[in-house]
């Protein structure tokens, strides 16, 4: 599945509108449920695209261009176009969209307009969500559906479901934990990726929650933690099950009137319902929240972070900690609970092993060693980097040399298609690999929240709505 965020590195960041926007961020993210889920994440690293797709937005119509800014799909369709893999030449098109019922016609083309996987009445993306709640694609598969049936595809036609399911559903984070399934007598089971039973279909309701063989369902309306056999073996003590924890004897995360605490699944509690949320950071730690405010807690309930946060967050990968304050500025933690660098966190990469703050004027890079690193240690693979000069930016390259003379008033780092952003006299342009001019600065991006460029396309205004456009 795409996650993290799109870029190898962050686009030009607008700090301040950022931080004016937070709270409108919230409304933003609702709005990309509604349009399907147009953010699309993704954690391949700083490689510069021989070939990737990206969706573009011109004069009211959705199209598609490649990564040197080409357009492949000439922009002439009314709605939303959808691109499950950046690397495949799969689009996927919903059309004559009836908003009042919720019908809708689909159709794939690829990079040549040819109509692909016909045999199916309907061909969309698979949606799942992150721990965020963000609605994501998943990049190998499609759902399909055929005489009133889904099924799951692959991006090359290879079918993984049959199409005999009246729903499909993700079971995890990934295809591989496998997908809830509706069927002909509309009860729900669980099958793998290779189409084999898990869980019998006979719940009225499973919920994606699941872990050490344990699955959370629903009978008549209430929730029973049943094992892989479907032997029940948690139904009453709680209101809701949050969470299955990693470690099987520590058992769940659960929920009685409006309080999170923790049982096993034999029923027997070992924290009381007493907090405002919990969430499992890693075995024998806990996110919690008390009187509003964040920290973390070990299963005896000793507080390893103090409550100090408006929100905290646990990277597995990076074994960090990261706190939110009231200013919008984060506390990056390690693992022994100490607070090694504060700043605006811009980006995470748990894949290239960085992560980049804005403290003060500057944009520092650190290693998860929490080592300042240089951006041409971190972005190995870019030709350009920006460079600061009597209040004036240009671009050196690698070995410190000027590519483009100090005389833009703002720029961007080059990104992973080859290209910056330069901004002169209010108005933002681009230059490519080479430090070539390819757009003349002339949009005014003020009020958008990202600066990044393929070509003389510029990322559109809405930071969730991720298409280029050429307002």
């Amino acid at each position: 599945m795409s996650k993290g965020k799109r870029y190898e590195q962050e686009p030009k960041l607008n700090i301040k509108k950022v931080i004016a926007v937070i709270v409108a961020i919230i409304v933003i993210v609702m709005s990309v449920f509604i349009l399907g889920g147009i953010l699309k994440k993704d954690t391949k690293q700083n490689v510069i695209a021989s070939k990737a797709y990206a969706v573009v937005y011109k004069d009211n119509k959705w199209g598609v261009i490649d990564s040197t800014g080409n357009e492949i799909i000439n922009p002439s369709y009314q709605e939303m176009i959808i691109i499950p893999n950046e690397k495949k030449d799969v689009f996927l098109f919903v059309y004559d969209v009836n908003y009042e019922t919720g019908e809708y016609k689909t159709k794939a083309l690829n990079s040549k307009s040819e109509k692909l996987f016909t045999e199916y009445e309907q061909v969309e993306a698979f949606s799942n969500q992150d721990n965020s709640n963000t609605l994501l694609y998943e990049e190998g598969i499609l759902k399909v559906k055929k005489d009133g049936k889904y099924g799951i595809i692959n991006l090359d036609g290879k079918q993984i479901l049959q199409t005999k399911y009246l729903e499909i559903k993700s079971l995890g984070k990934e295809t591989k934990d496998g997908f809830i399934v509706k069927d002909e007598n509309n009860k729900y089971g669980i099958v793998s990726y290779s189409d084999q039973v898990i869980l019998e279909a006979k719940y009225d309701e499973i919920t994606n929650i699941y872990g050490n063989d344990m699955y959370v369902v629903k009978q008549q309306g209430k929730q029973i933690l049943v094992d892989k056999e479907g032997n029940e073996l948690l139904k009453s003590g709680f209101d809701e099950i949050k969470a299955i924890m990693k470690n099987k004897e520590n058992g769940i995360i659960y929920v009685k009137d409006g309080k999170y605490g923790i049982m096993k699944s034999t029923g027997e509690v070992i924290i009381e319902p007493e907090y405002e949320d919990l969430k499992e950071a890693k075995t024998g730690l806990l996110i919690a929240q008390k009187n509003g405010n964040y920290g973390v807690i070990d299963m005896q309930k000793q507080t390893k972070i103090e409550f100090n946060y408006v929100s905290m967050s646990y990277n597995e990968k990076a074994d960090l900690y990261i706190g939110e304050k009231v200013e919008y500025t984060n506390d990056i933690i390690d693992s022994g609970f100490n607070i090694r660098q504060s700043g605006i966190l811009t980006e995470l990469n748990s894949t290239k092993g960085y992560f980049s703050l804005r403290q003060g004027e500057e944009e520092k890079y650190y290693n998860f060693k929490f080592e300042e690193k240089s951006i041409a240690e971190i972005f190995t693979n870019n030709t350009i980097f920006k460079s600061k000069k009597d209040g004036k930016y240009g671009f050196v390259d690698k070995d410190g040399k000027v590519v483009v003379d100090y005389k833009y008033d703002d720029v961007t780092e080059q990104n992973r298609f080859g290209y910056a952003g330069v901004k002169e006299n209010g108005k933002w342009g681009a230059v490519d690999a080479n430090g070539k001019l390819v757009q003349e600065p002339k949009y005014n991006l003020d009020d958008y929240l990202q600066v990044d460029f393929i070509g003389k396309w510029h990322l559109g205004k809405d930071l969730n709505m991720n298409y280029y456009n050429q307002l």
